[in-house]
Parts: C-alpha cells; structure tokens; sequence
C-alpha cells in the first residue's frame, strides 16, 4: 500500500512533481542519454521499464464478466495488446511478481485480506438479491489471477521474475543496477526508493503511452528535505513496516508545532497538512545534528522498540551498495531453508531457480520457506453446502508435501515436518497459520526421491513422474488416458474427479457443466465467449467456477513437484476454462437440458463428453462415491429480463437436508465425522484421518483437435470401458518440451 497520504499528497498538493510523459520520447532520451561516452553501440541497452506486475493486474483485468472466474482467453488478448504497445516503441519490459509474504508483513497481509472477506460478502449478497454482477466498486480479481498471469507473459517472450523476498524491493534493485528509463507500478514506496523514475500505471494511456510520471527531486524541494531524508519521512508517516499507530504521537507533536509556525493553513486536505508537517519536523531534526551519524536522529521521541521498528522501517528502502544497514540484516532468514535436511543441495538450487524464473508454483515457497498462503476467493461465507476451496484442496495438498519432503522418512510421527498455512477461508480467523503435515502417496515402489522425478531420464522415469502426479489427486487409473485426448482435458478429468471425491454435496449436474464446460471450450474463439449471454448469475455456480481455478493452480503445484509430467501450457486456464461458458453450462445443466444442447449438438463433443463422464464416474465409484441427480429448481427471489425466475442460492443439495459442512465436520475426503472440523484438529494439520488411508488451444501440434469416435479409448454411456490398451508414451514431443526439472545456468 506504499506511504499513508503520500500519493495523495502529490496529486493534490504538489503538481509540480506530477509530470506528464510521453514514455516513446522518454525512451529515446534514455537511449540518447546512454549514448553518451559510448564508443560502440554494443554497450547501449534497449530502454528498460521494469514493470510490478502485481499493480497493473487490475488495470490488465478489464474483461466485463469477473465473477464466474475468469475469461481467460479474453485476458490473454487484453495482455498480448499491451505488450505489444511498448515493444512496438522499442522498449523493453521486464515484469516482477510478488513471491513470498514477508513475515514482518504478515499482519499487513492479514488485515488486507480481512478486508476482503467483507468485499466478498457484500458481492455475494448483491449476487443473490439481484440474480447480477455488482458494479465495479465491488470489482475483485478472478482467483489466481497473478498465479497465471506470470505464465502468460512467459508466453508471449516476456522476462519475469517472481521475487524471493518483497517485490518492491527487488523491482528498485533492478531498476538502480541496470539503470532502467523507469519503474511502472502504483505504489508510493517508489517515490522513497532512490532508483528509477517512478511512473504510474493508473495513469497510463496505453494508446499514447503517456503516463505521469512522479519526480522525487521536486518532491523534495516542496517538502524541504533531501533524498535520503524520504525514508524516515515514510516510516513517519506510516508504511507496510511501520503502521501509523505506531508514530502517532510522533506525528500528533509534528502537526502541533506546523500549525503554531503556520497559523495559515496551507491548501489542500488534512493529510496534505500532515505530510508537510512530518517533513518539516525530519528537516529540523536533521538540521540540528549535523553530526548524527546513525539513521534516526537521537532527539527524536522514541522508546527503544520503536526506534528499533523505525530502523528496520528505514533500512527496508536501502538498495544494494547504499550506505547505512543492509536490508538483508532485518528481512533475510538468519537459518537455510526451511527443509534442507529433507532434499539434496541440487533439488534446492532448483527450487530457487524455478521460482525467480516464474516457472514454477508452490515447491519453493514450501521447500525453502516452509509456508504456503492463498488469498481470498470468491467463495459465499453463508453457504451451507460447498466447503471452501482451502479445504477441498488440503489433501491434494499434503500429497504435494509428502511428494516433496518425505521421501527416506520411516512414516513415524517423530521429527516430520510441518508446512504453515496462511489459507483464506470462511470461519478461518487468520490469527495463526495452520499447521499443515505431508502425507504420502501411494506408490507402488514407495516414495521416490526428487533428485530421480526432477532429474532423470528415460521412459520408466517418464512414467514415474505421471503416475506420482496423477496419485496426489487418486487417480491413478488415468495414466490410461495420457496420449489418448489432450493433455488439458486429462487434466479436467483428473481436476474434476478429485473435487467430486472431496465435495459431498457435488450433484450429476454439477459433473456435466464441468465436464461440458472443457470439451466444448476447445472449438470456442475469444469472440464467441464473449457473446455468451447469461439469463442471470447464480451464487453456487460463482463459487464453483473460483473452487475449479483454484484448483488448477494446484495441479500446477502437483505437476511441478512430480517434475513435469504434463507441458505447463495444457494446465493454463486459457486452454481448459472459461467462466462466462461454463455458468451457461450450469444453468442448462440445473434446468434439464439435453446433453445434446448442453454440449453445442455437436457430436464428436459429445461422444468425448460420456467417454470421460463414464471413467470419471467408474473411478469414483470404486472408491464409494456415487453421484445423485440434484437439479437446482427455480425460486420467485429475483427477476431478470430475460430468463426465468431463479431462487438466490442453488445448493445443489436435497431440500432441506445435508447441514452445513461446519456441522458435519467436513474437511476432506467427502465423508461424514463426528465433530466438528476444528474441534477435531483437521484444518490444523491432524494426521490421523489420512494415516490409513500449448499453443492453439493446447492442443498437440498448434491445431485444434476435432475428436472422432475412434481418437480416444473406447467408452460408451453406461457400459464398461476398454481401456486395457496403454497409448504409446512418446507422442512425438521430448522430455525438454515439457519443461522437465534440468540444472541450467540462469
């Protein structure tokens, strides 16, 4: 959230440090300027704008529809046209995403998210009271979207880096050492850091490219202090490090003594006051100790605490080679990584590797820091009957972390790891993480070791890495398919037959707009998708079309810990969902329609859509599962224009039964316990229940894949499948291709 009233404060009180820009000429000034004393042009850089991704997510998400989770391929040309504006003027991006939570952050966080939870809320109620999307006040991203946006930049030749401790922090870095034309962002910090020009992506014309630019030398003259003094000015006022509870009474003295040596206020809101008048009192202290050498001038007020606070505050804007205390005293962990002792150096220096690159989910974070967090989603805290995405996915979870972290451990509970949570979910208060253990996955042959799934080679190694990913979501039995449809929809199979194993109240309606929802995306351009309309939304099927992002964010997780059986590109969301389509085919679904009309009266749609309904539908039924018909019937709660009238919330569950699943103490798995969920320890990590128990749509080649009765194992509805067959293991592509754990120098 960068500086309290810092941003403000030059919009409204200090014009002259808001410049206008035109960032084509602004380039080739940089150009010109770094040709100066260069004998050759091989030294001269392209003109670099580093660029926070984080801040631009809700500029590049202007897709009309964001509550039914996401129109992905949409967004996708939404992010291709704006690269596509800068590289066309010649200038370089290099995009940096948050990677890790720091812990001196984590209230900040948590408070943040808290906030969140009340937006969702009030979305969920406008949802159910008007059968509509709320107005953009209410606007809140689709899941995961900065998850995914990483990847897509990757694949349109852009370079990112997710950081490894505070982005912005890294982001000031980069641009100082590689002397970049500017920092892209929306943050305040920017103005502190003693780096690049920051630039504002909220003002950014992307047409013209101009933007305003935020100069911190007027800045400085306006206020009356020098560049190194904005550190203090920050920490003074209030940051992500210092709250403003904290040096309230620091800044209660300050505005005390403006307003006696300036009886005459000066123009603009009470911040803008408060601002100038923090500056005024750093200008005097500093003016009356020329001689403190330390970052806090000893007169200050200060008990010892918060002269400490105020320290690590100032010291998070000191880059490298800048004087003073290093940042990696107050931020870095003093101990290795959280798990050395449980993976070889090779698979750690990998870990690191994968997640600067932002070619990789989730390993790092839990390897090396030991915690994982999920931020909010749209999830309805009054629903009765759906169990939040977090716990519907802990299991898969805890397979990824006994993947990771148990191979040679005895299967004792003595020294086994624990993984901190830091999930957003309704009734989770956020006061501490939960305390998360790995479980292991059934394999044959055991657990094996990263080093033999990461590094490799040769087709049983193959076959290792897709039956270990494909046992974090039990479905081992679908190692079957691999070869036989494309890789998305093998993992739409998987996705979908893991949420129907671990959500009870999942209906045969809620399969077949899932299942339809995949098979008929593929032959769907951008246009089409765009032109769906929707009779009115439905608050059920909002959370699930969140609870089906989130969960291929987990297959990412599980595809990169078994060491990439299956290409990244095939798990993307612009391949394998949409959420406006699949909304529609949830109303179908829920109002009787034939699966004929459900899947576009297209036949060869069809046909796939029984033959994956039918091995889905065996698989869970081998493991207890049986799906019931619940269609959702229609309620006089609202009325649109056109459609049918619809009652608020579709629980998809039989009328008046099932309890909520806080009274039936449901985490996982589907079945029913005594107790309730936190009483018996479950969202903390308990162990017992678990102990016994590419290119063109993704398809191969770049072209779109029209199956036929023949192109996929022979399945028929209501009969047994024949599936005894194995598809050859080589299709044509290598091991490389599929993005396969390889030491590399970066």
């Amino acid at each position: 959230m960068g500086v309290r009233g810092l941003q403000s404060f030059m919009d409204r009180c200090c014009p002259e440090a808001c410049v206008t820009v035109n960032l084509r000429e602004m380039a080739r000034q940089h150009v010109a300027k770094g040709q100066q004393g260069c004998t050759t042009t091989a030294n001269i850089n392209s003109p670099t704008l580093v660029v926070d991704g984080m801040a631009c997510l809700r500029h590049w998400y202007s897709c009309k529809d964001w509550v039914c989770g996401g129109q992905w391929r949409e967004y996708m040309d939404v992010l291709k046209s704006w690269v596509e504006a800068f590289t066309s003027a010649g200038i370089r991006l290099v995009f940096f995403f948050d990677g890790v939570v720091e812990e001196q952050k984590r209230q900040e966080w948590v408070k943040r998210r808290c906030r969140v939870n009340r937006e969702v809320s009030k979305i969920f109620r406008h949802m159910k009271a008007h059968g509509e999307q709320p107005g953009r006040e209410l606007f809140c991203l689709p899941s995961c979207l900065a998850t995914f946006t990483c990847f897509a930049l990757r694949s349109l030749g852009q370079e990112v880096f997710c950081s490894v401790q505070e982005a912005d922090y890294e982001i000031a870095s980069y641009a100082r050492k590689h002397s970049s034309m500017g920092i892209l962002g929306q943050d305040s910090d920017f103005i502190i850091y003693d780096s690049a020009p920051y630039l504002s992506v909220a003002k950014l014309r992307i047409n013209s490219l101009t933007t305003v630019l935020y100069d911190r030398q007027r800045l400085c003259r306006t206020v009356g202090l020098s560049v190194n003094q904005l550190p203090l000015l920050a920490c003074l006022l209030g940051n992500d490090v210092v709250s403003e509870e904290r040096m309230q009474h620091i800044r209660n003295d300050a505005m005390a003594t403006y307003r006696i040596n300036n009886p005459t206020p000066h123009s603009g809101a009470p911040q803008g006051q408060m601002v100038l008048a923090v500056s005024h009192l750093v200008s005097s202290l500093w003016g009356r100790e020329e001689e403190e050498t330390g970052l806090i001038p000893q007169s200050l007020n200060l008990s010892a605490p918060h002269r400490e606070l105020l320290k690590r505050g100032i010291c998070s804007y000191l880059l490298p080679g800048q004087e003073a205390c290093q940042r990696r005293d107050i931020s870095a962990p003093t101990s290795g990584p959280a798990f050395e002792k449980h993976v070889s150096p090779e698979v750690l220096k990998t870990c690191r590797e994968k997640h600067v690159a932002a070619d990789g989910f989730m390993v790092y974070s839990i390897v090396c820091e030991g915690v994982t967090d999920c931020s909010n989603t749209l999830e309805d805290e009054e629903d009765a009957e759906l169990l939040p995405q977090a716990l519907v996915y802990k299991l898969c979870r805890q397979h990824i972390y006994g993947l990771l972290l148990l191979h040679g451990h005895d299967g004792s509970s003595v020294d086994l790891p624990a993984i901190r949570e830091w999930f957003v979910y309704p009734g989770n208060p956020l006061q501490e993480p939960d305390m998360v253990h790995p479980v292991p996955i059934g394999l044959p042959c055991g657990q094996p070791s990263l080093d033999l799934l990461w590094f490799g080679t040769g087709t049983e190694i193959s076959a290792l890495r897709l039956t270990s990913f494909l046992s974090i979501f039990d479905c081992q039995e679908f190692s079957e398919m691999y070869g036989a449809i494309e890789d998305s929809l093998l993992a739409a199979l998987c996705l979908v037959t893991y949420i129907v194993l671990q959500v009870p109240t999942l209906s045969q309606e809620d399969l077949d707009a899932y299942l339809s929802q995949a098979v008929c995306l593929r032959l769907k351009s951008p246009q089409e998708l765009q032109q769906i309309k929707l009779p009115f939304l439905c608050s059920r099927a909002v959370q699930l079309g969140s609870l089906y992002v989130r969960g291929l964010s987990h297959l990412l997780g599980a595809n990169c810990a078994s060491g990439y059986p299956l290409p990244s590109a095939a798990l993307m969301p612009w391949h394998c969902f949409d959420g406006r389509l699949f909304h529609s085919k949830y109303l179908l679904a829920h109002s009787g329609t034939e699966k004929t009309v459900l899947l576009d009266s297209d036949s060869s749609c069809l046909s796939l859509f029984l033959c994956l309904k039918e091995k889905l539908t065996e698989t869970c039924r081998r493991r207890g599962r049986v799906l019931q018909s619940r269609p959702s019937a229609p309620e006089q709660s609202h009325q649109t224009t056109p459609g049918p009238r619809y009652r608020e919330r579709h629980t998809g569950g039989p009328p008046g039964g099932g309890g909520s699943w806080r009274e039936r103490g449901e985490t996982t798995g589907g079945h029913r316990h005594g107790g309730g969920w936190r009483e018996r320890g479950e969202a903390r990590g308990d162990r017992s229940e678990y102990e016994n128990r590419e290119s063109g749509g993704g398809m191969r080649g770049g072209q779109h894949f029209h199956p036929q009765p023949d192109s996929y194992p022979k399945c028929h509805d209501g009969g047994q499948e024949n599936m005894s067959r194995r598809p050859k293991q080589s299709r044509g592509r290598s091991c490389h291709s599929r993005g396969r754990y390889q030491l590399a120098p970066r």
